[in-house]
């Protein structure tokens, strides 16, 4: 099994992308934290993931937690370990998007407080994860640290500043935490997801329109999987990765590539 015994973080692991990983990366192996916060659902629904992997014989925790705040971060890493005593992986899943209803305005008709709050969701949480894991990396002489950005970290989204601000935020930081801590061998890469068929854009692709765009859009006509991306991610988590860090790898059906 590729991740055998590594003790991994998922942020965000309850839904989408982060449920693929999380149920992936136990398969493989891993000892996986679900770190997650559903104001959405209204229900743990990290907690149910982790309940159906145990179920399956595989290990899996959850740990409560809003990544954007720091408080709730220090708690997330200090109870993982005080659990087992290490972090092998961080996976920065966790991500605010489409379906927030102050993410879809250009920068007259945003809000100091909408701008704020989409670039907590989606870099301040990251900059936390690893500000309070990396430590223990360092203790352990080795780690791989994975960011979720977006396309739209390498391409503009017109009329979605704040989004498009903070996900091409995750990409420099990503780069820079690669530079830092390469020599100390901790890995930090990137994966930079397109249209992927999760609960963030159910809303969008409702809409017949939007969904055929996002298929005459793309090279390969269609949505993609949160499976698709989870094997990207098992790959970056993974040894089989060793020589690859600052990566800012698109998984988009080749959408940046036209």
């Amino acid at each position: 099994m590729l991740l055998s015994n590594k003790v991994i973080i998922i942020t965000g692991g309850g839904s989408g992308m982060g449920k693929a990983a999380s149920e992936l990366f136990a398969k493989e192996g891993a000892k996986v934290v679900i770190a997650d916060y559903q104001e959405v659902y209204k229900r743990p629904i990290g907690k149910e993931v982790a309940e159906n992997i145990q179920e399956k014989g595989y290990e899996a925790r959850y740990i409560e937690t809003d990544v954007s705040k720091e408080d709730e971060v220090k708690n997330l890493i200090n109870e993982v370990i005080n659990l087992y005593g290490r972090i092998d992986v961080l996976y920065n899943n966790a991500s605010h998007g489409y379906s927030s209803p102050y993410t879809m305005a250009d920068i007259l008709n945003t809000p100091l407080t909408d701008w704020s709050k989409i670039l907590e969701l989606n870099l301040t949480s990251i900059f936390l994860c690893c500000k309070y894991t990396i430590p223990h990396m360092l203790q352990n002489g080795k780690g791989s640290i994975i960011n979720c950005s977006s396309i739209n970290g390498l391409v503009a989204m017109p009329g979605a500043d704040a989004y498009t601000a903070a996900k091409g935020g995750v990409i420099s930081l990503t780069r820079v935490l690669a530079s830092d801590y390469g020599p100390k061998n901790i890995r930090v890469n990137c994966i930079c997801p397109g249209a992927i068929n999760t609960p963030m854009i159910a809303g969008a692709i409702a809409n017949p329109e939007v969904q055929k765009y996002f298929q005459t859009s793309t090279p390969l006509g269609r949505l993609g999987e949160p499976e698709e991306v989870a094997k990207l991610a098992l790959f970056l988590a993974s040894d089989d990765s060793s020589y690859l860090t600052g990566a800012i790898i698109p998984v988009d059906g080749g959408w940046t590539a036209r």
